[in-house]
């Protein structure tokens, strides 16, 4: 799948609006296999956007964890640590 698009499901505090568009925008990017659109194009990859968004917003509202929520600072700098290591030699 899109490498951009980030698990948005049980983090303190919750996914904001513009996390879940911006995730949206790439799953609709990824499988129209277009980053913009033609002006022929531009209603349908916009409102497909916006549809995506509002259901991954459902989807986020309706999930529920037994795990207590990850804490966005922690996650990022494990992901900076993965990367650093990942790279380390190049």
């Amino acid at each position: 799948m899109c490498r951009s698009i980030h698990t948005l499901h049980n983090f303190e505090p919750a996914a904001t609006d513009d996390e879940v568009h911006a995730a949206a925008l790439q799953f609709v990017r990824k499988i129209s296999g277009s980053t913009k659109p033609s002006k022929a194009n531009a209603e349908v990859f916009e409102r497909a956007v916006e549809e995506i968004a509002h259901l991954t917003r459902h989807l986020l509202e309706d999930l529920v964890s037994a795990a207590p929520p990850k804490n966005r600072e922690v996650e990022a700098a494990k992901a900076r640590a993965r990367s650093a290591e990942r790279f380390a030699g190049v």
